[in-house]
């Protein structure tokens, strides 16, 4: 299956609610002058830049050329660097990690969480969110549920994302030498761009990687079975909400002796 090709075009404009929603984290890692954070899945860069404007250094990093690309042109006077979340090293520990709706794309998710710890200071804090158990599982039953009627090729399917439970990505950050202080799990339903074609800007944005490999006629049928199947449960007036649900964590890197198994 290949990889997501994103569009930071569209990522900025009718999906900006992906960054907007993530100012309040910044709040939550409360970035102060003097010290460094490092922005893991950083996009185009928007939330990197809040950090900045707090003072804060920071380094963004992102798996995607075009994301890094466009970070650059949106700031150029920041550090942004293209890099795997689940094998990178940093040349100096930093004070924060700080991720917003990014770790649920990245596999496997305990390299990116030992990559992450290793990139901490001991004391330093750990300030993520991405997707949790549930997110958008309408949608995504939705859309397997049409791959099916149409008899299409499950193989244009990808592999699930990762939307772990509390207690399942506690465990992962405790493995790698993460203390978890406080944990989350709740719905955040998501207004789409308005109209009739929000739900199909969001598969276009999300989901190129399948509609991408279908003929036209293929592709307009998947959509069309999809929005039937959602309309009952998603449609508001004159716009699509998604079914979003995330998990918010701070957790604090240990010192060697106190880490279960940090190395």
């Amino acid at each position: 299956m290949p990889l997501q090709d994103w569009n930071p075009g569209l990522y900025q404009s009718d999906h900006s609610f992906v960054w907007r929603f993530g100012e309040d984290l910044v709040d939550l890692l409360d970035p102060r002058p003097g010290q460094r954070i490092l922005d893991v899945g950083c996009g185009t860069g928007q939330l990197t830049e809040a950090i900045a404007r707090r003072g804060a250094g920071v380094i963004g990093i992102d798996s995607s050329r075009n994301m890094i690309d466009e970070a650059r042109r949106n700031n150029p006077q920041l550090d942004f660097r293209l890099e795997d979340a689940t094998n990178f090293s940093l040349d100096q520990p930093v004070d924060a990690v700080f991720s917003n709706a990014a770790l649920h794309w990245i596999r496997p998710p305990r390299d990116a969480a030992r990559c992450m710890a290793r990139a901490l200071r001991v004391g330093g804090r750990l300030v993520v969110e991405f997707g949790g158990y549930g997110n958008v599982r309408a949608i995504v039953d939705a859309l397997h549920s049409a791959v099916r009627h149409l008899r299409l090729d499950d193989s244009i399917m990808p592999e699930a994302k990762y939307f772990p439970s509390i207690a399942e990505y506690a465990g992962v950050l405790q493995e790698v030498g993460l203390e978890v202080r406080s944990a989350l799990l709740f719905d955040r339903p998501t207004p789409l761009k308005s109209g009739k074609d929000g739900l199909r800007g969001w598969l276009r944005m999300f989901y190129s990687m399948v509609l991408d490999r279908l003929p036209p006629d293929q592709c307009e049928a998947l959509l069309d079975n999809v929005e039937q199947r959602l309309n009952p449960i998603l449609w508001r007036d004159d716009h699509w909400i998604a079914d979003y649900r995330r998990l918010r964590i701070v957790a604090v890197r240990m010192a060697p002796d106190d880490a279960t198994n940090g190395k």
